[in-house]
């Protein structure tokens, strides 16, 4: 209903979904099972600096069957295949298919 809403809620996505795949990992104890990583100081999220311009297009489309007021929830779709393009996007530059998340440096050479 608000473009403006929809357009902050996919770019939330977005950022979420450059965290789930180079930043965001939590460290469990294998003994135990539980979280080890208690709060941001080790939880690594994307900041301003991480994130680049991103640009979202929205195509207009009119669904009168979809809800009463037509309706559609945007909520999490903007992460929906971001972190999988990244893998991708990594593979096409190193050739290395990393398949464990947050994807990083010294994931990508253990694969050399």
């Amino acid at each position: 209903l608000n473009p403006k809403t929809a357009r902050s809620q996919f770019l939330r996505g977005m950022v979420w979904a450059i965290g789930l795949a180079l930043h965001e990992h939590t460290e469990r104890d294998h003994r135990s099972g539980r979280v080890v990583t208690r709060d941001l100081v080790d939880y690594h999220v994307p900041v301003n600096a991480d994130v680049p311009n991103l640009d979202i297009i929205i195509v207009p489309e009119h669904d009168p069957y979809v809800s009463q007021v037509g309706a559609k929830g945007a909520g999490e779709l903007g992460i929906t295949g971001g972190a999988a393009a990244i893998a991708n996007a990594i593979h096409d530059a190193t050739g290395k298919r990393v398949r464990k998340l947050p994807i990083t440096l010294d994931r990508v050479l253990e694969l050399a």
